[in-house]
This record gives C-alpha cells, sequence and structure tokens, in this order.
C-alpha cells in the first residue's frame, strides 16, 4: 500500500461512505477492495469519494476494475465522487457510476 494512503469510513443506515487520500497504488485497490466486502452489507449505495486521491497508479485502477465485478452480485450501487472519479470509475458499467 503507498504510505501515505488512508480510507475513512462512515456508513449510515442505507449508504456507505469511504474518503481515499493520498496515492492509490495496487496494495491500495485491495485494501480498498477489502473495506467494501466488509462494509457495504446491508448499504444500498456505496459512494466512494476520490478529491483527497493525490496519485492514480494504472495498476491500482486495473486491480479495482477487475475485482469491483464481484460486487455486482450484491446489487449495490456504486457511486464515484471528486475529481478524480473519472479516472477511478469503471466505464460502461450500470452499477459503478461517476457522480458530479
Amino acid at each position: 500500500m503507498a504510505a501515505n494512503f488512508k480510507i475513512f469510513v462512515h456508513k449510515n443506515s442505507e449508504n456507505l461512505h469511504l474518503k481515499l487520500i493520498g496515492d492509490f497504488d495496487g496494495s491500495s485497490a485491495h485494501e480498498l477492495l477489502n473495506v467494501l466486502k466488509s462494509n457495504c452489507i446491508g448499504a444500498s449505495k456505496v459512494f466512494i469519494h476520490t478529491s483527497c486521491l493525490k496519485r492514480i497508479y494504472p495498476f491500482g485502477r486495473e486491480i479495482l476494475h477487475k475485482k469491483l465485478e464481484a460486487l455486482n452480485k450484491r446489487s449495490v450501487s456504486v457511486l464515484f465522487t471528486g475529481e478524480e472519479a473519472p479516472q477511478l470509475a469503471p466505464e460502461n458499467n450500470r452499477f459503478f457510476r461517476v457522480m458530479g
């Protein structure tokens, strides 16, 4: 994991908010996926906030895109927000969207 990468988690009744901070690399992608798996139970929407990301490495993005498909089976909508959302969100998928 990038030394400066952190995820802040906030969950309310139906929504899960994940604020990503720092550099997003391959290890960061695995950490995000683990947080999603353990926290999205009971959530109908997951918001991944990207405004605090400094750098997104292509390898991290590739890992995230490949592994996010497993969330499709959980009927959870994943919404990417913030300046880096277009870089991080998978394209052409009805479960993963960019907001804003």
